[in-house]
């Protein structure tokens, strides 16, 4: 049997390779061959998605011994948790690639940082090895900081050595919290279904471990208050590095919870559930209301991640505190689409306020004003992905916000003052879509051009998914509950 999983996985970093071997080829080239490259990573990916996983464990496990004598090895396979995030990172990069085809400041060094970074964001999802999984996040966080000081705007090395410092320092704690896990397996080993079979710590430690997780991952989800690198990283970051750190990086964070914190000492993060509710709602109430303050669309955009992370916390807490495995899974099925329904909305909206920012080099709300009227297909497709933030039925955010908050209300009735967030961000969308979009035209903006043909390649299938996951979500949510359902900690 073929090992489509590798194969899926260290794909773009063969395309660097190749990158790298043509260093006299034109930018076209290049970014051809990055176009190539994820477009192959994508049909792995969906071949993958098409073997599908098995009930309530790992499938199309790989295995190679890397250092042996340490119980540390190439170990990869995905379950219903990982794939529809795989999937995610695959159709995200190719998009991601397609609109970077303009830029032509130092084409090979940004086409080998984004394959690199597409392999390093794969592994971390398809890893079954935490020595394996820590590998590939730290080498995402560099290349996401070469890009960010090398293709953002006017503040971008502050920017860049922020993010890479919070998130740098953060993920020390998770390296900490890999090595108790390891020291407390007999035998030892990195093996992380070995972990989630038979949770190795107990007691102290493994509330120790717990607390460092959470810390590593309250950084990269982010969680107030450790978020305030994630609005200067992304007003700074070229349009392409804020789709893929919204829409993958900041997975990491609330993947990890789930795979590390939830499952590998579960009896600890049980006692601590309440705890990290609280913040999970207060960081979705704070991200709503830090994002009713801007004035800057990508800064709105930003905080709006903060507000819509906090809502995977609230359902991975409930999760933890629920009795009921029925209660669990709606729980885990909420958060686990929730994950993914921002990476495809949270990834247009980026999209589509570069593509403005390229057209008027300023993303001051009150710089505009009846757009519609000028630049339709930009505006509507603006309105259908905001409606699709602020949780409008029939588009992403719906389904899965509705079963976090339907298990809430079985579990911890009081924490559904979350829903609040729902108000808010809907009035700081329909307030952006009518300051930017509707009232009086300005003429300064009438020979602003519509999208043109490579933009609406770019806009169309995340569009089109954010419709079909919000209108029939089972695609995505029978794939996840074959694990969720089988879960029991």
């Amino acid at each position: 049997m073929l090992p489509i999983v590798s194969m899926t996985l260290f794909l773009p970093l063969l395309g660097a390779l190749l990158v790298m071997a043509s260093r006299n080829a034109s930018a076209r080239v290049v970014h051809g061959i990055g176009i190539a490259t994820s477009a192959l990573t994508l049909a792995g990916a969906l071949w993958i998605w098409l073997r599908g996983v098995q009930p309530g464990a790992f499938s199309q496990v790989e295995q190679v011994d890397w250092m042996p004598t340490i119980g540390a090895a190439y170990r990869v396979g995905v379950d219903g948790i990982s794939l529809p995030l795989v999937l995610l990172t695959a159709v995200l990069f190719l998009l991601t690639f397609i609109f970077s085809a303009k830029v032509k400041d130092r084409p090979h060094a940004y086409v080998i940082l984004m394959l690199m970074l597409e392999t390093a964001s794969i592994g971390a999802f398809a890893s079954l090895d935490a020595l394996l999984f820590y590998v590939f996040f730290e080498v995402s966080l560099v290349s996401m900081y070469f890009m960010i000081a090398g293709w953002g705007y006017e503040d971008r090395q502050r920017a860049a050595l922020m993010f890479f410092i919070y998130t740098l320092l953060g993920s020390l704690p998770l390296l900490l919290a890999i090595l108790g896990l390891y020291l407390g397996s007999d035998p030892h080993t990195f093996d992380m279904r070995v972990w989630i079979a038979h949770p190795p710590l107990t007691g102290l430690a493994a509330m120790l471990a717990l607390v460092a997780m959470l810390f590593t991952f309250a950084v990269k989800t982010p969680v107030f208050p450790f978020h305030t690198w994630l609005p200067v990283a992304h007003v700074q970051a070229p349009a392409a590095g804020s789709v893929i750190l919204a829409g993958v990086m900041l997975k990491f964070g609330t993947y990890g919870l789930v795979r590390f914190a939830l499952e590998m000492t579960p009896a600890a993060f049980r006692d601590a559930a309440v705890v990290i509710l609280v913040f999970g709602v207060f960081s979705a109430l704070y991200g709503a209301f830090a994002a009713l303050a801007q004035t800057d669309l990508k800064r709105l955009i930003a905080y709006t991640s903060v507000n819509h992370m906090g809502y995977v916390i609230v359902g991975v807490a409930v999760a933890a505190l629920a009795t009921s495995p029925a209660i669990r899974a709606i729980a885990l099925d909420g958060a686990v689409l929730q994950m993914v329904s921002h990476g495809l909305v949270t990834g247009a909206l980026f999209f589509l306020v570069g593509m403005l920012q390229d057209r008027a080099h300023t993303r001051e709300m009150d710089s505009f004003g009846g757009l519609l009227k000028y630049v339709p297909l930009l505006g509507w497709s603006f309105v259908l992905a905001a409606f699709a933030s602020l949780g409008l039925p029939g588009l992403a955010h719906f389904p899965a916000e509705f079963q976090i908050f339907l298990a809430t209300l079985r579990v911890e009735p009081l924490a559904l003052i979350v829903i609040l967030g729902i108000v808010v961000t809907a009035g700081l969308y329909l307030r952006a879509i009518g300051k930017v979009f509707f009232g009086a035209p300005r003429e300064q903006w009438a020979t602003m051009p519509d999208l043109n043909l490579r933009e609406v390649l770019v806009l169309a299938p995340l569009l089109a998914l954010t419709i079909a996951v919000g209108v029939a979500p089972s695609w995505v949510l029978d794939t996840v509950h074959r694990t969720t359902a089988a879960l029991r900690f």
